[in-house]
């Protein structure tokens, strides 16, 4: 994640505590100094939704193999005892898995900080005030556009209001809550609308992820942007983040998936922000780029460790034999191995980028849909050869 207005704006939010701190460069196996890394859990596959991007696929069926409550509960107990900072209960849609909350509360119970990733259809009042009771740090709704153009996305009518709903629920009991949105050809000329959609209903947090070709995005390359369509969307992005901090709106507003976005921030910084260039160099040099298999891992519904919930594809191990916490740090899958010290195994413009120690190579999963190679460039970098060293002006 990329901190549009920790670097832009100085406003500091917990999950910048992890990536900006002083203890998270240089780690192997965590987030930061003396902790596991973020932890997505796709506590179940199952959705009441068919969104044409879901990066798992899901339906609105049963799954059978999903770990039980007991399963749950050794995995969760490992994961404190392994100071993983945050569990991110995600899915399909975590909130069909009909013993969510207590295993949230036992989470909780642990001082594992518990977020949602959630369609925010099912968040009535009534959930809005357990999550709440139970110390739910965040819930993150999936929006990818206003009205009709996130419905179609979603393949139901009505979802739009459905999941709008659920924010406002969250709001009104003073759970914290914001919005998702993967930016794709079919909604990114919607970029202002959604800044305004936060102000008016005023959502206090927004992350704008870049499309991966995982699951079905895989049947949606076509649908990503343009390099030049990708840099128009992040300078909407930092231009309205500005905006609202210079009219003293507070909003938590972050970029997901593409850590090109944070030496595009950079340059651009130098240009139009002088005096925070030195400040964002600092920031981004400090988190050192895409930390998957570092930082941040997944494990699917069946037990399955994954670099990430987009990289489905390369399995380490399953929690039902050997703990969560083994299996990331002694990493003998060559691919976990690789992404602990991934730098001397890149390919191509990632290999010979001058910006390589900010970004470390990007994403993985479209460099391997596209190319068939994981460690090759990931082709949604929109840096121009000229902005990361390959050619130099006359």
């Amino acid at each position: 994640m990329i901190g549009i207005s920790r670097l832009l704006c100085e406003n500091e939010n917990f999950g910048d505590s992890l990536r900006y701190a002083k203890g998270s460069h240089g780690q192997k196996d965590g987030a930061i100094a003396g902790h596991g890394p973020v932890v997505v859990w796709t506590s179940t596959k199952t959705c009441n939704l068919s969104c044409v991007h879901c990066y798992a696929a899901s339906e609105n069926k049963k799954y059978e193999g999903e770990l039980t409550t007991d399963e749950a509960k050794v995995f969760i107990d490992d994961l404190a005892d392994f100071k993983v900072p945050v569990l991110l209960f995600s899915g399909g849609e975590p909130l069909v898995r009909p013993d969510t909350f207590e295993l949230a509360e036992y989470a909780a119970s642990k001082n594992i900080r518990v977020t949602y990733s959630t369609n925010g259809i099912l968040i009535d009042k009534d959930v809005a005030k357990r999550m709440k009771q139970i110390g739910v740090g965040y819930v993150g709704i999936s929006f990818d556009g206003i009205g009709e153009v996130h419905d179609k996305f979603r393949g139901m009518e009505g979802a739009f209001e459905k999941s709008l709903q659920g924010v406002k629920n969250c709001i009104e009991v003073g759970q914290k809550v914001g919005l998702r949105f993967t930016i794709n050809k079919q909604n990114y000329k919607q970029l202002n609308e959604i800044f305004d959609f936060l102000e008016k209903e005023d959502i206090p947090r927004a992350c704008f992820y870049h499309l991966v070709y995982s699951g079905r995005g895989n049947e949606m390359v076509q649908d990503d942007l343009t390099h030049e369509e990708s840099r128009h969307a992040l300078d909407i992005i930092m231009d309205r983040t500005i905006d609202f901090f210079n009219r003293g709106i507070e909003k938590e507003i972050l970029t997901v998936d593409n850590h090109a976005d944070a030496i595009y921030l950079y340059l651009r910084a130098k240009e139009k922000y002088p005096e925070k260039a030195e400040q964002i160099y600092n920031l981004i040099k400090t988190n050192g780029g895409n930390r998957s298999g570092i930082a941040f891992g997944n494990v699917d519904n069946l037990g399955n460790v994954h670099p990430d919930q987009f990289t489905q594809g390369y399995t380490f191990g399953n929690i039902r034999e050997q703990k969560f916490s083994e299996i990331w740090t002694n990493a003998e899958h060559p691919i976990l191995k690789g992404l602990k010290d991934r730098k001397p195994l890149l390919k191509g413009r990632c290999a010979q980028c001058k910006w390589l120690n900010m970004c470390n190579g990007n994403f993985r999963a479209r460099a391997d849909a596209i190319h068939g190679d994981f460690w090759e460039s990931d082709p949604a970098c929109y840096l121009t050869d000229e902005e990361i060293g390959l050619t130099v002006k006359a």
